[in-house]
């Protein structure tokens, strides 16, 4: 949610990466998410996101959400119910509110559609990125995401970054809680090579490095 005097609206623009990019393994470790979507359709989202600090999973694609719940529960530090609207040409409308850990958890627990993922944080020029490491069934997926306090106009887009995602549904995290990439994902590579990599031009200049 951004804090910038925009109200309940953020600011990201999100793009396809085929590896963990280096940068963030030099980072500090990951921050373990669950998500459950109560609510997800035609961009419009009701999530809750219980996250930990503390632990530690490597995911291979394995994962089992409850399985993770259960093994973290005591490791579960912070906790929000979220509303989403449609992402418009990289601004979306989100809502937080911080809730009890062992009340978002059980929620958590008891329904929704569930993802699970941890999370790289780096700074890279004078932006904030994080890399995103999907596991369960939407493994292999790596998805880097630039959020600012407001429009993210003249980016300089990073090495590690294939293709924009921002404005494809398909890579939201609420459409991956219903339909999770390791289904599309050989479908997705074939339409990257045949059509390319794509980016937004409606931002200002975008700069690549190399």
């Amino acid at each position: 949610m951004s804090d910038s005097g925009n109200g309940d609206f953020e600011f990201e623009r999100r793009f396809f990466v085929r590896e963990v990019p280096r940068e963030a393994l030099a980072e500090p470790d990951p921050v373990l998410i669950v998500q459950s979507y109560y609510l997800a359709d035609h961009g419009y989202a009701l999530r809750l996101r219980a996250q930990s600090s503390t632990a530690r999973l490597e995911l291979d694609g394995s994962e089992d959400v409850l399985e993770v719940l259960d093994e973290f529960a005591d490791q579960f530090d912070f906790c929000a119910l979220t509303a989403k609207g449609p992402m418009i040409e990289g601004t979306r409308y989100e809502a937080e509110r911080e809730i009890d850990v062992s009340v978002g958890v059980e929620m958590i627990r008891r329904g929704g559609a569930r993802i699970v993922k941890n999370r790289y944080s780096l700074w890279l020029g004078g932006d904030g990125w994080v890399i995103d490491v999907f596991g369960g069934a939407n493994r292999p997926l790596v998805i880097a995401e630039c959020e600012r306090g407001g429009p993210v106009t003249d980016l300089t887009i990073p090495a590690f970054c294939v293709s924009e995602v921002t404005g494809d549904r398909r890579f939201a995290n609420d459409a991956l809680s219903g339909a999770p990439f390791s289904g599309w994902a050989a479908a997705y590579a074939a339409e990257l090579a045949s059509q390319g990599p794509r980016f937004l031009h409606g931002l200002g200049i975008n700069r690549f490095e190399r």
